[in-house]
Order: C-alpha cells, then sequence, then structure tokens
C-alpha cells in the first residue's frame, strides 16, 4: 500500500508562481520515476513532467521554461515549480509515482487530484 498525498494548489493570477508538492507513504522499498499530470475542464489527462531516479527530466513543451520538477529522495516527495502561470495552466494536477514494492515489484500509483486555478 503507497498514499501519494498532493499540496500546494490553489488560486493565483496570471503571471504568479505557485509549488506543488506530494508526499509519498506507506511500505515500500524504493520511489522510481514520478511525474506530474494535469486534467482540464473538457479535456484529456496529460503529462507535465517527469523525473527519474537520477533526476533526469522531461517537460511537455508547452511548460519549458516555466515549470521545474525536483525530487528530495530522503523525503520521499517531488514537487512541481510553477511560475509565470497562464489561465490554460488551469487544470487538477496529479502526481504519479512508480514503486518498488516490498516484494520487490513495480506498481504505479495515482494521488487525489489538486486543483490549480490561474485567472486573468
Amino acid at each position: 500500500q503507497v498514499q501519494l498525498v498532493e499540496s500546494g494548489g490553489g488560486l493565483v493570477q496570471a503571471g504568479g508562481s505557485l509549488r506543488l508538492s506530494c508526499a509519498a507513504s506507506g511500505s515500500f522499498f524504493r520511489i522510481n520515476a514520478m511525474g506530474w499530470y494535469r486534467q482540464a475542464p473538457g479535456e484529456q489527462r496529460e503529462l507535465v513532467a517527469t523525473i527519474t531516479s537520477s533526476r533526469s527530466t522531461m517537460y511537455t513543451t508547452s511548460v519549458k521554461g516555466r515549470f521545474t520538477i525536483s525530487r528530495d529522495n530522503a523525503k520521499n516527495t517531488v514537487s512541481l515549480q510553477m511560475n509565470s502561470l497562464k489561465p490554460e495552466d488551469t487544470a487538477v494536477y496529479y502526481c504519479n509515482a512508480v514503486v518498488t514494492s516490498t516484494q520487490l515489484r513495480d506498481n504505479g500509483y495515482w494521488g487525489q487530484g489538486t486543483q490549480v486555478t490561474v485567472s486573468s
């Protein structure tokens, strides 16, 4: 059993910043790749950013230069620093993690989602 708890969402004006955090808890051996997804109203869930255990990162084109994904392996957390926010960034943001269990099997997990609303 692994739980991902997200925090940091809220309402912000265009051009502002927010920092999302996701903390993993429960029984597991190791957290491997982690990522942030988002789902805007009426749209499909899309991948925003990923980070590997070695801290290699990838971003979707629309957020490059504005968002930064990072992780703290000691605290089992992943964060998403969002700068220069735009109204089109409005969405529910979800944390995702690939976790190696105590039985040494990999499984994917999702957080509950946190709302980010960017006003014009």
